[in-house]
């Protein structure tokens, strides 16, 4: 049932999609401007080299969309051949591969900073939707909330890149062990695409609750560290399968967009995967906690056992 409400969520919420969108591309716009005259002389170093590497991946996706299997064997030669004479132009040019290294990881930083401030305004907006049928403006209730929002940003974001960086460092070794074993190319590919998916889904298993509990449980930010880490008997295992399948509907949404539509697609599904997860993470909540909610206008899911209102709660009008 949680798959039907939070679809049902989602689509309540659709228009949510455009305002991400336009907030995303003015911070993809300028992130991608200071990156190209950042990275420019970097780049043109290993243009060849990246060339060729994606060259090679395109002639592999072809070959496997039409069915060709017999020629894709000297695709992994040629991969790994490619990845070899990159870390070698890595190698000789340190100090350039790390000044460009930290210029990424800056940018990556700020980035994410402003996204994460994004996601807080449409997980408001999607809360006030599902407990109070209101419509609140996306920009505007995200200058509202926007110290909380700084906040949440100033938790979430570095958690969120210290375990990218680990996984990062970990299947940057994972795929150099992949590439010298004797594991047929496409069981490579399916490995590494696996551990990519069982990774983010681990990481929203954890953060699940983080903003829920922040905004619709008034939560202060130690507790909801505390409470959505804490998940003891609290259906850790089903929360995990059920983003297992939402990154994999995702992911095959995002391909399938960007395949048929040639990229153009994604102006729509990208923005819309976020609020498809927002919108997940708020009707386990919900669940979690027993409180009803609107899932559309004319229908209102109320859990078998519905929560009582504390005095405190009633007096600041938390009307569930």
């Amino acid at each position: 049932m949680k798959f039907k409400h939070t679809f049902n969520v989602f689509v309540d919420n659709f228009s949510v999609t455009y305002k991400q969108l336009l907030y995303r591309l003015v911070i993809t716009a300028v992130s991608g401007i200071i990156l190209y005259f950042g990275l420019s002389p970097l780049i043109r170093t290993l243009l060849p080299e990246l060339n060729w590497l994606l060259e090679n991946v395109r002639e592999f996706i072809l070959s496997l969309l039409n069915g060709n299997l017999e020629s894709m064997a000297g695709f992994r030669e040629e991969i790994v051949s490619t990845y070899h004479e990159l870390l070698r132009l890595f190698s000789e040019k340190t100090t350039q591969v790390v000044l460009s290294g930290l210029l990424l990881l800056l940018v990556y930083v700020v980035a994410n900073w402003f996204a994460a401030l994004g996601n807080y305004a449409a997980a408001s907006v999607i809360n006030d939707k599902m407990s109070l049928r209101s419509n609140a403006p996306f920009f505007g209730t995200l200058i509202k909330n926007l110290k909380s929002a700084c906040i949440y940003a100033a938790i979430y974001v570095p958690l969120s890149i210290l375990y990218d960086m680990i996984i990062g460092a970990g299947m940057f070794f994972f795929i150099f062990f992949l590439l010298n074993s004797f594991l047929p190319f496409l069981v490579c590919i399916f490995l590494f695409v696996l551990i990519i998916i069982i990774s983010i889904a681990v990481k929203m298993t954890f953060t699940a609750d983080f903003l829920p509990s922040v905004i619709r449980g008034k939560a202060k930010y130690g507790a909801a560290l505390k409470y959505t880490f804490s998940r003891k008997n609290k259906g850790t295992f089903s929360v995990l399968s059920n983003f297992l399948v939402i990154g994999l509907i995702i992911i095959g949404l995002n391909v399938a967009a960007f395949i048929c539509t040639l990229g153009t697609g994604l102006l729509i599904t990208v923005p819309a995967s976020y609020l498809i997860l927002i919108s997940f993470e708020f009707v386990n909540y919900y669940d979690r906690e027993e409180i009803k909610y609107f899932v559309d206008k004319n229908t209102i899911i109320k859990p078998a056992k519905e929560h009582a209102l504390t005095r405190e709660e009633f007096f600041r009008g938390e009307d569930d």
